[in-house]
């Protein structure tokens, strides 16, 4: 036991030494507000192109959750808590969800609403989206902002399907995506028109974004570093107002002036502070967990590639080209890979992996035992149930 504690000591000092190191700010104000409150101008793809404020007039606030879209309870007066936790809130009236709106209480969505009547006049999403949920403190889908944490109830693509300028020939693509995933290839925003990448979709999970200090590259693919990314989907898939431009992957957008590129480097110093969760009192087995460490170093090889304290190999000796890994060498769908710059997958950083099932990029992997057992196979590893059984405890503690 002293081992495995001490083990764990050493590697939360490497990670704030690399914190330290990397000159991390102590205030990242301007950062988390780009992050929760900044649309970068994408009211251009979600309210001028895809018309979202339309359908958004007629949603309850029982569909906006049942699509999981989170209220952020801290925007919320105490008395309107109250009355949700009394039941005394009618969730199937459009007019509350423009009142949450109104209130700046709909995470990731910024919705003008104007006049006597409440009309909404535009719609805008922010990166909170898609990597924020709440503790769900008040109600299902309502409570205290988690940031970082990928919202795995977030069905996306049912969202995008009730822009009125969608066809109905058109919707199904999005429609198959299902929560929690996202395909960032199937297609790209240039500031007037939705350019189709690829078909058919392959959507991927949408990653947590927390504990990523000294990972440097964050995508599934490793195509850049995170501020990369960043501009990426701000650009091309946010909708918003800036400039990014690609030639591995073919996409030049340019747009003046630029309300994305400006904003990654306090964007990037929020990312950097956020800090993986602890797992839960009780989560997991002591005993078994420390047995699981042995496995995980030795017989399981998987320190091979999630080397510690980051558990990942991506930073190689030249910090601007990432080590990456074949689909083949992992035993991995190749589909999205083969849509990215680079054409192989980062070995993920192991990150509060009790919080966040599915795992894989596809989220083909339902349970870490399914992951354990998945490269027992692909690496003909040969570890036997115990084995396993240890190395999904000692999983769960990190």
């Amino acid at each position: 036991m002293f081992r495995f504690i001490f083990s764990t000591i050493v590697i939360s000092v490497a990670i704030l030494a690399s914190a330290v190191s990397h000159g991390q700010a102590q205030d990242t104000s301007e950062g988390k507000d780009i992050f929760r409150f900044d649309t970068f101008g994408d009211e251009q793809l979600w309210t001028d192109t895809l018309r979202l404020q339309e359908a958004i007039r007629n949603v309850s606030p029982r569909t906006a959750l049942s699509v999981g879209l989170k209220v952020d309870a801290d925007a919320l007066p105490p008395s309107l808590i109250n009355a949700i936790k009394a039941g005394q809130v009618n969730l199937d009236d459009p007019a509350v969800t423009i009142q949450l709106l109104k209130l700046n209480a709909v995470i990731g969505v910024i919705g003008r609403v104007v006049g006597a009547n409440n009309n909404l006049m535009s719609i805008g999403i922010t990166c909170a989206l898609c990597h924020s949920t709440v503790d769900n403190s008040v109600a299902p889908g309502i409570g205290s902002r988690l940031d970082g944490w990928a919202n795995r109830t977030l069905n996306v693509g049912a969202i995008i399907a009730l822009s009125p300028a969608i066809t109905p020939a058109n919707k199904a693509p999005f429609q198959s995506w299902g929560p929690g995933k996202f395909d960032a290839r199937l297609q790209s925003f240039n500031g007037t028109t939705i350019v189709p990448l690829n078909s058919p979709t392959v959507p991927v999970v949408i990653p947590s974004i927390f504990g990523l200090q000294g990972v440097n590259f964050e995508t599934f693919t490793g195509d850049g570093p995170i501020s990369y990314w960043n501009n990426y989907v701000g650009v091309t898939q946010m909708g918003g107002h800036g400039s990014f431009s690609d030639t591995r992957i073919g996409i030049s957008i340019t747009q003046r002036p630029d309300q994305v590129v400006p904003k990654l480097p306090a964007l990037l110093q929020y990312q950097l502070s956020l800090q993986t969760p602890p797992p839960p009192a009780g989560s997991f087995e002591m005993a078994a967990a420390r047995r699981g460490q042995d496995v995980f170093n030795g017989p399981g090889r998987c320190a091979t590639c999630h080397k510690p304290p980051l558990f990942t190999d991506v930073n190689g000796p030249d910090p601007n080209t990432p080590v990456l890994h074949s689909p083949f060498e992992i035993g991995t769908d190749p589909r999205y890979a083969s849509r990215s710059a680079t054409r192989m997958y980062r070995t993920t950083p192991l990150r509060a992996l009790w919080q966040h099932p599915p795992y894989f990029h596809d989220g083909s992997a339902a349970t870490l035992p399914a992951v354990v057992d998945h490269y027992d196979r692909v690496l003909m590893l040969g570890l036997n149930n115990r084995q396993k059984r240890d190395l999904v405890e000692y999983l769960k503690t990190l």
